[in-house]
């Protein structure tokens, strides 16, 4: 069975998100969600929306909805936006941290949007967003294009279909990879110094975890477990959480 793709739409009823000459982002994030999910769900893959109508939700609750589905993946859609008009341009794919699955996810989504037209930003480190911060599966959060670019909007609203199967081809391609290695870890931290990484290492270790040390670009990853599932990933997740460590799934 194919994994579960958890699509949310962002801002939503008394939040409009960024706006343009009377263009709401949360209309335009419901629209790409609701599309994107039919999509996928064309393909084969079990799909949960966050919300399917006009409504507010907090950022907490679409991460809540998340982790209690069951979902395997998470996907937020938001279109980003400019102190001043047309200035930017481009897609660029948020994640709480740049390695494992979700940059994998995040990259192979930005390739694909820029064979649509858009231009690729890459991928940026947010932390300090809920919904990404507090999901217990693999997620990212994909800017589709400055809302106050008009060449950015000419890409959504005249290369709509395209850009839909973009996305979900960027999805399918790694979570269909992701799921047939089936060895999943979770990283405690990345660090600069590899004695930071070693301290860390032995840390967990004295609590009872098998780990390693991961080497990625100029950083140490500290990675506890190996395990086939993303079940069992999220509860050895959980498990260091609640020890105190920022946690993050990996796919190994």
């Amino acid at each position: 069975m194919e994994p579960t793709i958890i699509i949310d739409a962002g801002h939503g009823g008394y939040d409009n998100g960024a706006t343009f000459e009377g263009r709401r982002e949360k209309d335009d994030n419901l629209r790409l969600a609701l599309a994107v999910g039919e999509r996928l769900q064309q393909e084969g893959f079990p799909v949960i929306f966050t919300r399917t109508t006009d409504v507010y939700q907090r950022p907490i609750d679409k991460a809540t909805i998340a982790n209690e589905s069951g979902g395997d993946y998470f996907v937020s859609f938001h279109r980003n936006a400019s102190p001043n008009a047309n200035t930017y341009s481009g897609v660029q794919t948020l994640v709480y941290n740049d390695s494992g699955v979700p940059a994998q996810l995040a990259r192979s989504i930005n390739e694909q949007l820029s064979g649509v037209g858009f231009q690729n930003l890459g991928v940026s480190v947010r932390p300090n967003l809920v919904v990404l911060r507090r999901t217990s599966m693999p997620a990212v959060l994909v800017e589709a294009g400055f809302i106050n670019t008009e060449a950015d909007n000419q890409i959504f609203d005249e290369n709509f279909d395209e850009m839909v199967n973009a996305i979900a081809t960027g999805i399918k391609n790694v979570v269909s990879t992701s799921q047939g290695e089936k060895a999943f870890g979770v990283q405690i931290g990345l660090y600069r110094r590899y004695e930071n990484a070693e301290y860390a290492l032995n840390q967990v270790m004295s609590q009872g975890y098998d780990a390693q040390i991961r080497e990625w670009k100029d950083y140490y990853a500290v990675v506890v477990g190996n395990v086939s599932t993303l079940e069992a990933a999220r509860t050895l997740e959980q498990q260091l959480s609640s020890l105190g460590y920022d946690t993050l799934i990996v796919n190994l």
